[in-house]
């Protein structure tokens, strides 16, 4: 038994470094072992702290956007002309508030809602948006899945990033900036990606169904782009900016939910 001795003595001249979020860090040294491990307990219920929190917050993000997609005009904001949806925007403020694979999620539900609600209260152009409905010898495919939900998945990892991208390009104020930039590049993503993953993939069958010329098809794309994504891009922006403030207030100052 005498080689333990020596092992605690090796164990004792390590320094042990538990790094949380980039900024914290605690150091066990031989001569403090007994500080050291109570602050490492300490970071750790923080660690166990900040993944329940945010658990709760991606649970909570996920029951808004189901809540939006489902119950009537709650997701979306009549403008006479059209209706602006808003079920993009805690999409863009989950991914930032709590990264891009959550925002990836929060994504891939806004998809789902809208694969089902198109299945389940279709128009005359659902067979894009899903695979489980048709239109005389029109069908949807593999390709209403694709529109469905790969867009919609990108919305939070695009909004993150440029989130991230302004913050560090501008330093007074780039916090609100970046915000706002990250919420209009979110909703332009939904927009852009769906119109033209529409004109790519069923071109001629949704021209057909909205009765013009596939030739005409690609003006009528960017007239939704400019009347409908526009607006819908303008009002994420001044949404998500003010929304997500508070909340990254809320976060920072508890510490809860590190990036």
């Amino acid at each position: 038994m005498s080689f333990l001795p020596l092992i605690y003595n090796k164990i004792l001249q390590y320094h042990i470094f538990l790094v949380y979020n980039q900024n914290c860090a605690v150091s066990l040294r031989s001569g403090n072992i007994l500080k050291g491990l109570a602050k490492a307990s300490m970071v750790v219920k923080m660690t166990q702290k900040a993944k329940t929190h945010k658990m709760v917050l991606t649970a909570m993000f996920t029951a808004i956007i189901i809540a939006m997609a489902f119950v009537p005009y709650m997701g979306y904001i009549p403008l006479g002309f059209m209706n602006a949806t808003i079920i993009h925007i805690p999409v863009i403020i989950g991914a930032i508030v709590l990264g891009p694979k959550i925002g990836a999620f929060l994504g891939g539900i806004f998809g789902l809602t809208s694969m089902i609600n198109n299945t389940i209260n279709p128009n005359l152009t659902s067979f894009v948006f899903s695979p489980f409905y048709s239109v005389g010898e029109v069908h949807g495919n593999l390709n209403s899945v694709i529109i469905c939900i790969v867009p919609r998945v990108l919305i939070g990892v695009v909004a993150y990033y440029v989130y991230k991208a302004v913050s560090k390009l501008i330093k007074k104020n780039g916090n609100v900036i970046a915000l706002a930039v990250a919420g209009v590049a979110g909703s332009l993503t939904n927009t852009i990606l769906v119109m033209n993953g529409i004109y790519f993939l069923f071109g001629s069958s949704y021209a057909a169904a909205k009765g013009i010329m596939t030739e005409a098809l690609y003006g009528v794309i960017l007239g939704v782009i400019g009347t409908q994504g526009i607006p819908e891009a303008l009002v994420a922006g001044v949404l998500v900016s003010a929304i997500t403030k508070a909340i990254l207030k809320v976060a920072n100052k508890s510490s809860l939910l590190p990036n």
